[in-house]
């Protein structure tokens, strides 16, 4: 008997792309089982919240998702996954006050093996009529996920895990070691992406340039092959690290078909010492050859950074070499991040801790450059022309989207109604009146 349908659910998701990609298909899986997506006021018979753990902020912001949806849904079943479920309420570790606190609200805790599983995990729980806790698992098993949800792009998830273990970071503990799909079941999900009218996928993973794990493929070879599926007009790759980013691979974004002239590698810091605390797998001058090269093929890629402050033993001259190496490089935005400690890493054996008003400073003056450099790219790109992906028009405001290089642009009133999920060129004029894009207007009306 199936007793999800006709059920009404609702999903919350925090922290990265992986977690959306999964998170929609998730809600697929139910959708097929006979759920529905509760709307707006409508009391939910379930609650799924993906949980995120890179921080202590993240750990704090999922404990309150998961307060405030029940007492939203008082009698809903509250479901929860993702990496704070893993690494808090599934550890062997003790827990917490404020963990112990968030547990009572909890009725089913889902493992990252299980994610595939989740109906029959609801319907069983369901049928209980109770709390149905996991015991802690090892994350080894693939969960496939491609799904756009109610965005226009579709996030296609490709790797899972990692094998880096940086002194920092959680995320092996929370999602395993690195594990794929095939070349040949991503191809198909992204044929069926395609199907469904899909013009854009965002390959999504923990480590992705780390592809091929499990079954002893190439992420060239993976690029190769998306590259020919037909009907996706556009890919972006969402994260590569600098040392698996190889020249091979920069060489085929730069002539390839539907791959765009998007990066975003992580650097996180600028001081090979702090490098080397942290346990990175490059220096400085590797992340600079790696940038050069994209920009001598692709002088007007859009190049995103992610750069930790206020790591243990980051001293001010380690991070006035980190503020001078980002100003020297040419690329387009950064993604700051303030060390959070997270129990268990090995960073919490390094000496020197940084103070939180030290940490906000130096976020401030990251961000500040951030924002000069992103305003310089979309500055140089004033008058050119170019094709824009257009995404779902939020109510109010003018509808928008992305260009090849990812700038955003807002589009001038049209003739013709402008539609959603449409391919248009455009010749790219001033600032938008708050500066977080170009306007655009269609190229045909020059």
């Amino acid at each position: 008997m199936n007793t999800l349908k006709g059920k009404k659910a609702v999903f919350y998701t925090l922290g990265c792309k992986l977690n959306f990609a999964e998170t929609s298909s998730i809600q697929q899986q139910l959708k097929a089982a006979g759920v529905e997506t509760a709307g707006n006021g409508e009391a939910a018979d379930i609650c799924i919240v993906n949980t995120c753990s890179v921080t202590e902020v993240a750990d704090s912001k999922s404990r309150q998702a998961i307060s405030r949806l029940r007492r939203k849904h008082t009698e809903a079943l509250m479901v929860v996954t993702g990496c704070y479920a893993q690494l808090r309420v599934l550890s062997s570790t003790p827990l917490k006050e404020e963990d112990k606190k968030c547990l009572e609200n909890i009725d089913l805790v889902v493992n990252a093996k299980q994610k595939g599983d989740i109906p029959m995990l609801i319907e069983e729980a369901l049928e209980l009529k109770g709390s149905a806790k996991d015991e802690e698992k090892e994350a080894g098993t693939f969960f496939p996920a491609c799904a756009c949800g109610e965005r226009t792009r579709f996030f296609l998830k490709v790797q899972d895990g990692c094998n880096y273990f940086c002194t920092y970071c959680t995320i092996p503990f929370a999602r395993g070691r690195s594990r794929n799909g095939s070349i040949a079941s991503l191809v198909r999900q992204a044929e069926e992406a395609a199907k469904q009218g899909g013009k854009e996928i965002v390959l999504t993973g923990v480590n992705i340039g780390d592809f091929g794990k499990t079954t002893g493929e190439s992420f060239i070879d993976l690029i190769r092959a998306l590259d020919g599926v037909a009907g996706i007009s556009r890919y972006r790759i969402s994260s590569l690290e600098p040392d698996l980013l190889t020249d091979e691979i920069i060489d085929f974004v730069a002539c390839s078909r539907a791959f765009m002239p998007h990066f975003h590698i992580p650097l996180q810091s600028g001081s090979d010492e702090v490098l080397r605390l942290m346990r990175r797998r490059y220096d400085s001058a590797l992340f600079r050859q790696k940038v050069q090269r994209i920009k001598a093929v692709m002088p007007h890629a859009f190049i995103g950074v992610d750069v930790i402050v206020g790591t243990r033993g980051e001293t001010d001259e380690h991070f006035r070499q980190t503020y001078d190496f980002l100003r020297s490089l040419d690329v387009t935005q950064l993604h700051v991040f303030s060390y959070s400690e997270r129990p268990g890493t090995a960073a919490l054996k390094i000496d020197g801790p940084v103070p939180s008003a030290e940490k906000h400073r130096r976020s401030e003056l990251l961000l500040a450059l951030s924002a000069e450099k992103t305003h310089a790219f979309y500055a140089s790109h004033i008058g050119s022309t170019a094709t824009v992906l257009l995404e779902h028009q939020k109510r109010g405001l003018p509808i928008s989207g992305f260009t090849e290089n990812y700038i955003r642009v807002e589009m001038a009133p049209s003739p013709t109604p402008l539609k959603d999920n449409t391919l248009v060129h455009v010749r790219l004029g001033d600032f938008s009146a708050d500066g977080t894009a170009l306007k655009g207007k269609e190229e045909s009306e020059q």
